[in-house]
């Protein structure tokens, strides 16, 4: 069953983009001011399976339930959203922004037996937590033919 594809390139542009200045945010030749664009957001998620369902637990720190918005579409389950900047203080002075913030969005193909219509969400302390049951299999059962 795969649910993610990989690409190790784009997983090595996003090491270099998270990690160091010199590749991520001054790529391009942008100088390091504030004005510079911050780079794009992209939650981590993990995916585990059950024997009933899969979920799908993606951490989205100080993002409220109402940024949120999980679609399912051809087989596809999407989670797009927007973490947002905290106001600025008049008597704070920042020193240095590592967080990141603006619109996100992560999307992943839901395999065949998964039960679309009864897909769950809840948000709790930061985790997005998105249930999605298994449809019951038919269970192969024995069929006595009568030979005439």
């Amino acid at each position: 069953m795969t649910l993610i594809r990989w690409e190790p390139i784009r997983e090595l542009d996003d090491i270099f983009a998270r990690y160091s200045p010199f590749f991520g945010r001054l790529a391009a030749g942008r100088l390091a001011t504030e004005q510079a664009e911050a780079p794009a957001w992209t939650p981590v998620a993990n995916i585990s399976e059950t024997d009933g369902e899969y979920l799908i637990k993606t951490e989205l720190p100080e993002v409220s339930k109402e940024d949120v918005k999980v679609t399912v579409d051809e087989g596809v389950i999407t989670i797009n959203g927007e973490r947002r900047k905290e106001a600025e203080h008049k008597d704070e002075k920042v020193h240095r922004i590592e967080s990141f913030y603006g619109s996100f969005s992560r999307s992943f193909r839901l395999p065949e037996d998964a039960d679309v219509e009864a897909i769950q969400a809840e948000s709790k302390n930061g985790v997005l937590k998105v249930r999605v049951p298994k449809k019951p299999t038919a269970r192969p059962r024995t069929v006595e033919v009568q030979v005439n």
